[in-house]
């Protein structure tokens, strides 16, 4: 038999890949074999490598159609005000970045050739040559410089300004070369620049409509709150993509979501509720879950300048009333890893693998909320579908309070409109934070005392004095003692509960090929469009 598979060559392989193609019959393959002179005791392992090998292979051609969970009358095409998963889906679509991460985490070059420093604050980037704009316009350094000023200029209202704000000058030095120069040195600016937000637009761009990008898809449609829709750019400077057309919409409700890709409405379902899980596994060969643990949570937020947050015995009681086990078991349905109240996911090199979450300890919370002064009162929790699983993990936090004569008053509000005008401003509601490659940006984000999104009005000079030093560190190890430090204070001097990293699933069609996991979350990192494909 080894003899048989030594003499099977690559051409030979070749043909029985295009015979799959061509629709041909498990009998019909192995007589292909059988002539070529390969025993059929070796026909199923070349079958299996062959069939693999076409699984693999991406098909172009085809209607992609893909629904999220989360869209507002506020969706933009503008990269730099992105906030929604729906909005970063559009924008990776339509656009790209000088650098993106892989499935391991690794930032590698986009339309960036190279990206270098001997001092990690002085940065030269160089270009890809021939990338084009949508409208046709080449790819140059002004784009960059333009691009990165726009999140320094209060006006725009860029949802990184913070993180941005460390670029302290860019400038072009010739079409295909900029330069950043950073206030500090900074070693994570290849990883910052894979955010969503960074995306590269046309130096001079004012009207985001049109999503005049460098990316796989040209906008044909968007309706904010609605949909879109893009056709594949035919000039496009990668291979990709492998579809001919991407219409991307959000259906808020789970159920509503799951149906529609069990009817063939759509190809994926975007962070399907663990609910349903059960429902898809029951169809058989046809559909397929991806898991990727990345970071995602769902928190608890106490504003620490409101009522009841303002007393830290109250915060402190409800850490202890927290069932985290319960909750990945039941709201989750065992889709997580139990949370210790602080952002940096146990995935990343920089995480305290040491820092304990609270146990679950009623007796003690209610002392704790005796001591605030609030045990008997209704404290209203705001929770929405928009936030995933917040409504599921509020039931668990109600019901256990009520076996301690505290009355949490879980307030079901509607998806649209909650990021608007629930989040960041009720005193006790629930938010949910996609995945970022790095304790820098966490914390950049949520919780430095000028943070955009500070969940908790969580304020502390020596926390900010860390973030900064930590930052300009070559010496990984001593980043981490400090990135260390910095977690056990948001977890115990916060008002963040996050009580697990849940586990993202994405459903698809079986038809739906080349979907991976990515660090920065679900559906590929928001990026699949462009690299997926549909079996024809």
């Amino acid at each position: 038999m080894s003899d048989k598979i030594n003499n099977w060559t690559a051409s030979d392989d070749a043909l029985i890949e295009n015979a799959i193609r061509r629709g041909a019959t498990r009998r019909e393959l192995l007589q292909l074999m059988l002539a070529g002179g390969v025993a059929m005791s070796a026909g199923g392992l070349i079958l299996g490598r062959a069939s693999q090998a076409v699984a693999a292979t991406p098909v172009a051609g085809g209607t992609l159609k893909a629904a999220g969970w989360s869209s507002s009358t506020a969706d933009t095409l503008d990269p730099a005000k992105a906030s929604l998963s729906t909005d970063y889906v559009r924008c990776c679509s339509f656009y790209n970045r000088l650098t993106f991460l892989d499935k391991t985490g690794t930032p590698q070059m986009e339309l960036a050739e190279a990206i270098e420093s001997k001092d990690a604050k002085v940065w030269t980037v160089k270009l890809r040559s021939g990338v084009t704009f949508h409208d046709g316009k080449p790819l140059t350094a002004d784009d960059v410089v333009f691009s990165l000023k726009r999140h320094l200029d209060p006006a725009v209202g860029s949802k990184v300004a913070k993180i941005a704000a460390q670029i302290s000058g860019v400038k072009a030095v010739d079409k295909q070369t900029a330069e950043i120069t950073l206030a500090n040195p900074n070693a994570d600016l290849p990883t910052i620049l894979s955010m969503h937000h960074f995306m590269i637009v046309a130096d001079g761009t004012t009207d985001f409509s049109k999503a005049n990008g460098t990316g796989a898809f040209v906008r044909e449609v968007f309706e904010p709150g609605v949909r879109s829709v893009g056709f594949k750019n035919k000039n496009y400077w990668k291979s990709g993509p492998n579809v001919d057309s991407f219409e991307y919409f959000a259906i808020s409700d789970d159920n509503a979501r799951v149906n529609a890709l069990l009817s063939g409405d759509i190809h994926l379902a975007a962070s399907i509720n663990p609910r349903s899980m059960r429902l898809i596994e029951s169809q058989g060969a046809g559909f397929v879950l991806s898991k990727t643990t990345s970071g995602n949570y769902t928190n608890l937020n106490i504003r620490l300048d409101m009522e009841p947050g303002s007393k830290q015995a109250f915060i402190e009681g409800m850490k202890y009333l927290v069932n985290r086990e319960q909750i990945v078991k039941s709201a989750l349905r065992g889709l997580g890893e139990v949370g210790n109240d602080q952002p940096v996911s146990p995935v990343n090199f920089y995480r305290d693998a040491s820092l304990k979450p609270k146990s679950f300890d009623p007796d003690k919370a209610k002392s704790l909320f005796q001591k605030a002064g609030v045990l008997g009162q209704s404290i209203p929790i705001i929770a929405s579908e928009a936030a995933n699983s917040s409504i599921d993990m509020a039931m668990i936090i109600q019901a256990a309070g009520a076996e301690i004569g505290m009355k949490l008053d879980v307030q079901r509000v509607p998806s649209d409109g909650y990021w608007d005008n629930y989040w960041l401003k009720a005193p006790v509601h629930f938010g949910n934070i996609n995945p970022r490659p790095t304790p820098d940006i966490l914390f950049s984000l949520l919780y430095a005392s000028d943070a955009p999104w500070n969940e908790s009005q969580y304020k502390s000079e020596k926390f900010d004095k860390m973030l900064v030093e930590a930052r300009g560190l070559l010496d990984q190890e001593k980043r981490k003692t400090i990135y260390n430090e910095m977690q056990g204070m948001v977890a115990e001097q916060a008002g963040t509960i996050i009580p697990a990293y849940i586990s993202n699933v994405d459903a698809t069609s079986a038809k739906l090929k080349g979907l991976e996991p990515n660090p920065l979350g679900g559906q590929m990192g928001y990026a699949f469009a462009e690299y997926v494909w549909l079996e024809a």
